[in-house]
């Protein structure tokens, strides 16, 4: 059963995003999945509450404050984590994560406080193959085609790590999100560019 945690210290740079779409991608799958929300603003729960009925259920991993192994039965996790996350919550997160994506943005503020925390996280890690092993990096709301990709993938590539996918600046996100949905619960053309875009993230998951 994998636990995947979707972390970066930084506030918004899209975590939320990430881990509910990666929690409504397994839930496609016929996987029994829980998305566990880490963060006190509870965004990923709140998300949870507005997903109708008719799509693929997503339990909720109730922590109270505290990190653990989920209940038996569950295939897959996908764990929300907050901003400023560091220290001891830092570490029990590492302790329990089989894989650990770290969303970034392209902007230089983003680049430079995500390359103090991956430091901090293989220093958590304490083994640098490991580090390399279960870490990835996902570029969020990035054009490939930019400049400002070009210099993401220069920053990945300086610290030794997979960039596992790069998504799409839509708004498809945002109006999906406000109904408690991904963009796998909704069979439409108008959002295929945008699954496309997870295929590498999903393949490295996989792995």
């Amino acid at each position: 059963m994998p636990v995947i945690a979707v972390v970066n210290p930084k506030g918004g740079v899209g975590k939320t995003t990430l881990a509910t779409n990666l929690a409504g991608y397994f839930a496609s799958q016929d996987e029994r999945t829980m998305l566990g929300d880490f963060d006190r603003q509870q965004s990923a729960r709140q998300w949870l509450s507005l997903r109708p009925a008719g799509v693929k259920p997503i339990d909720t991993w109730e922590m109270n404050g505290e990190i653990a192994r989920p209940p038996r039965g569950v295939t897959h996790v996908v764990l929300d984590t907050p901003a400023q996350i560091t220290g001891k919550r830092l570490s029990e997160v590492a302790r329990v994560a089989d894989r650990i994506v770290v969303p970034v943005q392209p902007s230089m503020f983003d680049v430079m406080a995500t390359q103090h925390f991956l430091g901090e996280l293989e220093a958590v890690l304490g083994n640098a193959r490991r580090f390399r092993e279960i870490v990835s990096i996902v570029g969020m709301r990035v054009d490939p085609r930019t400049r400002a990709a070009e210099q993401l993938a220069r920053f990945v590539g300086s610290v030794g790590l997979p960039v596992s996918g790069y998504l799409r600046d839509t708004q498809n996100y945002v109006h999906l999100a406000a109904h408690g949905l991904t963009v796998f619960d909704i069979p439409s053309q108008r959002i295929d560019k945008d699954r496309v875009t997870w295929e590498p993230l999903l393949q490295w998951l996989g792995r």
